[in-house]
């Protein structure tokens, strides 16, 4: 290891330890020395337990659910900190949440995705290190530096690996209007068109699709988004495709949130297989069998390795 990269320490909080691990593993250190710990009353307590005075510090923490214990953990991690003398520290966080509270849709409704990025500000943080934002205009909440790394090049990887028997019926759908833009990057990357599902709404949190822009019958559809929350899109999305001809469908995002009736619906739809990154740490009992996970800790390391060595991070959009 360099002198300069024994400047470096890399902190989890609790939130996705395991993918902690892997991007230490990467980057060939040991996770830093901390200890979380919960007070009777259900307030969180950070120790750091050992000497970071002017080193270069990154801490790892997804703000997933539980999202506001984990958030909360995050920023007494930062502060902890830096008042432990740390040079510099940079927030990771895989899965940014909130970001779905990116603007106002109706009166007296807050921008929570700000607020976040306010506090994150506040507490210490030098820079943030993030992922497949739901909406990229929150990169300008912050008035620190922000890499907004994506997801679509790791899962572009994936189908071209995985589908090099027949990569001219390939097609890649975006579920709505709003994903055009992700689906095409990965449209790209694999050498494959693009469609689109489109789709009204004739009342609150009810979506019927009424047409499918593009190739779609007699091809292995794509579908790609940058979350999976309840999974409703998606396996509506799948119907709608095999229904309108698709030999197989294939479901891809970044963000594996899966919550509520998610992985029974995802079970039940007509889908082959679904390709997720572990931003989010996957339980054992959401783990189900057309479930495949793919490591960001690669991509996350060799950003982590760029920053502290004051690199260009944008040339691992390629």
């Amino acid at each position: 290891m360099s002198r300069r990269r024994r400047r470096l320490k890399i902190f989890t909080g609790s939130a996705n330890v395991e993918l902690a691990r892997e991007i230490s593993e990467y980057l060939g250190i040991g996770l830093g020395e901390a200890t979380v710990t919960r007070f009777c009353d259900g307030e969180t307590h950070v120790k750091i337990e050992e000497n970071v005075r002017g080193v270069d510090v990154f801490v790892i923490q997804p703000t997933c659910h539980p999202v506001n214990e984990n958030l909360m953990e995050l920023l007494i991690m930062i502060d902890a900190l830096k008042r432990a003398s740390a040079r510099r520290i940079t927030a990771v966080i895989p899965y940014y949440g909130y970001a779905r509270q990116d603007r106002k849709t109706r009166a007296r409704e807050p921008i929570t995705a700000k607020l976040v990025a306010d506090i994150l500000t506040a507490s210490g943080a030098n820079r943030v290190v993030t992922m497949d934002l739901h909406a990229g205009q929150i990169q300008g909440f912050f008035n620190i530096p922000v890499d907004h790394l994506p997801g679509v090049p790791i899962l572009a990887q994936y189908f071209l690996r995985t589908m090099q028997d027949r990569p001219g019926d390939l097609v890649v759908v975006s579920p709505d209007l709003g994903g055009v833009t992700r689906a095409r990057d990965l449209a790209e990357r694999i050498a494959a068109p693009i469609a689109i599902v489109e789709k009204r709404r004739p009342e609150p949190n009810v979506a019927e699709v009424t047409n499918i822009i593009g190739p779609i019958k007699g091809r292995r559809a794509i579908m790609v988004d940058d979350i999976i929350d309840t999974g409703g899109t998606v396996a509506q999305g799948a119907e709608a495709l095999k229904a309108w001809g698709a030999e197989e469908v294939y479901v891809c995002c970044t963000h594996p949130v899966l919550s509520g009736p998610a992985v029974a619906r995802l079970e039940a739809a007509p889908i082959e297989e679904v390709v997720v990154l572990n931003t989010i740490p996957i339980p054992p009992e959401k783990r189900i069998a057309k479930l495949r996970v793919l490591s960001v800790a690669p991509l996350l390391g060799e950003a982590i390795i760029r920053i502290h060595e004051d690199l260009s991070v944008s040339k691992l959009f390629d």
